[in-house]
């Protein structure tokens, strides 16, 4: 919805995971000297300020990207992941954290492309302001889930179409599945990482079960939970499932999901969950 604004949950535990897998993706395309071209449906601003109003409106970032920055024990992969946002920060403190698309600005090699979509129309000028003149990437003012299927197959067959909605209205819930079945008919062999939150465990139980029935195949979710579900309002987990993934990921999620499901778990009630939806 155009009345969405990430940066009241910019850094939270959510983009963490979010962020650990994209960034897994691209690192594990760039090991092959093709050139790939990756897309971002809702691309959002680029980056966002810890420090404005918005992201101390809720200081959801403390419990996410902010339980990491200080820590002289971090898994090997979320070093990683901790080392590149610490790369838009001009000092120790923690001020600024980057979106998926500024992420993957970041990752590309000067061989590769990236396509940014985004329907809202203030922060499609700051997402123009932190692309700026860069050759390598497009950057869209348009619905990404509408728009983004006539890049597909790109021209170097190679590539990652990360999908992340609101979810504000619960038709999303149907619509981003139709439309991966759709990107994935246009382009089978292309790696897909779509993002969902957990608020009501019966919407996920259908997009999970929606995803198996459909032609879709080599699937894998990987969920991260900071408490129970509940009927309360309120994100309790999110999860990325992932299409064609690298065959790395299922193993490096198994190495970290643990470790972050007791970081940032409330109370002892963190948890995770790995699971193939449908094998090769």
């Amino acid at each position: 919805m155009l009345s969405y604004r990430h940066s009241f949950h910019a850094g939270n535990f959510a983009d963490v995971l979010k962020h650990i897998v994209l960034i897994e993706i691209l690192e594990y395309l760039k090991k092959k000297d093709k050139s790939f071209c990756c897309i971002d449906t809702h691309a959002g601003p680029g980056t966002y300020q810890l420090n404005g109003d918005y992201a101390l409106t809720n200081r959801e970032f403390e419990k996410g990207i902010g339980k990491l920055w200080q820590r002289d024990d971090l898994p090997d992969r979320v070093a990683n992941y901790v080392d590149l946002i610490k790369v838009f920060n001009s000092s120790a403190l923690l001020t600024r954290y980057p979106g998926s698309s500024a992420i993957a600005k970041q990752l590309l090699r000067s061989k590769d492309r990236l396509f940014l979509y985004e329907l809202h129309s203030t922060e499609i000028e700051l997402l123009r302001n932190t692309v700026k003149k860069d050759r390598r990437i497009k950057v869209f003012h348009a619905d990404g889930l509408k728009h983004a299927m006539g890049l597909l197959p790109p021209a170097e067959h190679r590539g990652l179409t990360l999908i992340d909605p609101s979810y504000e209205i619960k038709s999303d819930y149907n619509l981003v599945v139709e439309t991966l079945v759709n990107m994935y008919k246009r382009f089978a062999t292309g790696t897909y990482a779509l993002w969902y939150p957990v608020v009501e465990r019966s919407r996920n139980q259908k997009l999970e079960k929606a995803i198996h029935n459909s032609t879709i195949k080599n699937v894998q979710l990987f969920e991260l939970g900071v408490r129970s579900d509940t009927d309360q309002l309120g994100m309790t987990a999110s999860g990325m499932i992932v299409v064609n993934p690298p065959w790395t990921l299922a193993v490096t999620m198994q190495q970290i999901l643990p470790w972050l499901a007791d970081v940032f778990g409330y109370d002892g009630a963190g948890f995770y969950r790995i699971q193939t939806l449908f094998g090769e």
